[in-house]
């Protein structure tokens, strides 16, 4: 398979705090590549620096052969990050939104329809897009970030805890949403503390802690692995055993 992201010896500090400690991963072309881990493991601060939104201290990031330290250009031009906390103008309307954020992308005025169109279908939220953001449930301002996120149709989308605080339909909305997008040949680099969110949408998982990369593989190879009925157990087992040797 065709690796679209390669992140070699990865480490930043925050003046004494370790928070990534030499990182090793592979994303490829039209996969969903999972990050996961404890509170403060380093998830966060990964995808920031990989975004181009922090810089490293040392290690490389490669992108679709681009050097992500001295072409972020071409890095940010072909790919859409959405943290955790992001929010979107309340005064806006969910349509006006998708259609200043598609302005930041598109080249003319044809793209620009396009990419407002497809955020509309990936949004979900027919008429209410004619509301203002102000009157919208979490769970619809989440979708309609998650459709800005993809609506200019990244190479690689990068999407912190997609369904923070959402409820179980909302949630499992959202991640049809990502599923479904993948089959198009986005590849996706997320984080989630869902462990039942990584198991449906993963190709393939990193389990981080304290700043390290403690295993890499398929759901079900880290599941026969370590014995386990699922990732929470496979989760629970690693971090226990780091912490106790």
């Amino acid at each position: 398979m065709d690796v679209i992201l390669r992140v070699k010896n990865l480490k930043k500090s925050y003046g004494k705090i370790f928070a990534l400690k030499g990182i090793d991963f592979d994303v490829f072309k039209g996969e969903i590549f999972a990050l996961i881990g404890p509170n403060g493991a380093g998830k966060s601060t990964a995808l920031r620096i990989i975004a181009t939104l922090l810089s490293a201290d040392e290690g490389t990031i490669e992108f679709m052969g681009y050097d992500a330290r001295r072409e972020p250009e071409r890095v940010r031009e072909n790919i859409s990050y959405l943290p955790e906390e992001a929010g979107a103008y309340r005064n806006l309307t969910g349509i006006d939104y998708l259609r200043f954020m598609a302005n930041f992308y598109a080249r003319d005025e044809r793209e620009l329809e396009e990419f407002v169109k497809r955020g509309e279908e990936i949004s979900g939220l027919g008429v209410r897009l004619k509301d203002k953001v102000g009157s919208y449930s979490k769970g619809m301002v989440r979708k309609l970030l998650l459709a800005r996120t993809l609506m200019i149709k990244p190479k690689l989308a990068i999407l912190d805890e997609p369904t923070s605080g959402l409820d179980v339909i909302n949630s499992l909305e959202i991640r049809e949403i990502i599923k479904d997008f993948v089959k198009e040949g986005v590849s996706v680099l997320l984080s989630s503390h869902n462990m039942l969110e990584i198991e449906f949408l993963s190709d393939r998982v990193a389990i981080i802690d304290n700043g390290r990369i403690l295993e890499t593989g398929t759901p079900e190879e880290l599941k026969d692995k370590y014995s386990s009925k699922n990732l929470e157990e496979v989760f629970r087992r690693i971090v226990t055993y780091e912490k106790v040797s």
